[in-house]
């Protein structure tokens, strides 16, 4: 006989169902703040980033999310005069990827990133994506030729390349760019990658290929995308959070932040008060 769940621990069978299983934390952003030069512009960012989950930022022009994404992968100390404060912390293991001694080129491994406009280097399909396993050391053919392949599979574009794969990327229409752009990004097997308004420049059809495949690559990556549609943030993630003024406002599940949030500035944002 199974002994029944103690009254004083879960009153019924619906109190159960209404615990929610807090997800695994792929990174954890602790006090961030992040100055150009004299300038801040984030403030004591605090945020724990779900594996396996879509997370979405969004928030008016200037309110700190690109440059809080290009924190996760120090791609400001490509610019003198950039300065971070706190710590973000990647796991499994922990690893404060701002600490001192932290290569950047590691770090930018561990943290793919795809960008506003497709940035297909100017050579063939084939180098672009095996430029970062280069960069790992690999340099046999059969192990190149895998790996290219498993990434363009991933981002849906290797049958649409497969035959011409040592031509010119810029070849390649806009959509298949970005998508070419993410096989590049995935093929080093980062743990996150990294969106910043992945489809700003793209029209519906390519915008729709880029979500689903966003959407797919949960499976195996955790994301983090930036994106000023609304629409999509509600399509496609699982959390999301609101900035505003370099400050994080309001973090939490998607569906719960756009129909009941918590602060008023989020609503103000989201019924299209401001922003």
């Amino acid at each position: 006989m199974v002994n029944p769940i103690p009254a004083a621990q879960v009153s019924s069978v619906k109190d159960i169902a209404q615990v929610e299983v807090k997800p695994e934390v792929k990174v954890e952003i602790q006090n961030l703040s992040f100055f150009y030069g004299r300038n801040q512009v984030l403030r004591n960012v605090s945020l724990d980033v779900p594996a396996y989950q879509v997370t979405a930022m969004i928030g008016p022009s200037g309110c700190g999310k690109t440059t809080l994404l290009r924190c996760l992968n120090r791609m400001h100390d490509l610019y003198p005069g950039n300065r971070y404060e706190g710590s973000v912390r990647l796991y499994p293991g922990g690893t404060d990827i701002l600490g001192p001694g932290m290569d950047p080129i590691r770090v930018r491994m561990r943290f793919g990133m795809v960008f506003q406009k497709p940035n297909p280097f100017p050579k063939s399909i084939y180098e672009n994506v095996a430029y970062g396993l280069r960069l790992q050391g690999m340099n046999k053919r059969r192990d190149l030729d895998e790996r290219v392949e498993k990434a363009l599979r991933e981002s849906a574009l290797w049958d649409e390349v497969k035959s011409r794969l040592h031509q010119l990327a810029h070849n390649l229409s806009g959509g298949q760019q970005q998508r070419l752009c993410i096989a590049r990004a995935i093929a080093t097997d980062p743990d996150v990658v990294l969106f910043d308004e992945p489809t700003s420049a793209l029209d519906p059809i390519a915008t729709s290929k880029i979500e689903e495949l966003i959407v797919e690559m949960k499976k195996r990556v955790t994301v983090i995308i930036v994106t000023h549609n609304l629409q999509q943030a509600g399509r496609i993630s699982d959390r999301t959070a609101f900035m505003y003024l370099g400050e994080l406002i309001e973090f939490g599940e998607t569906n719960r932040l756009f129909t009941n949030p918590a602060k008023p500035q989020t609503e103000d944002y989201i019924s299209g008060r401001f922003g």
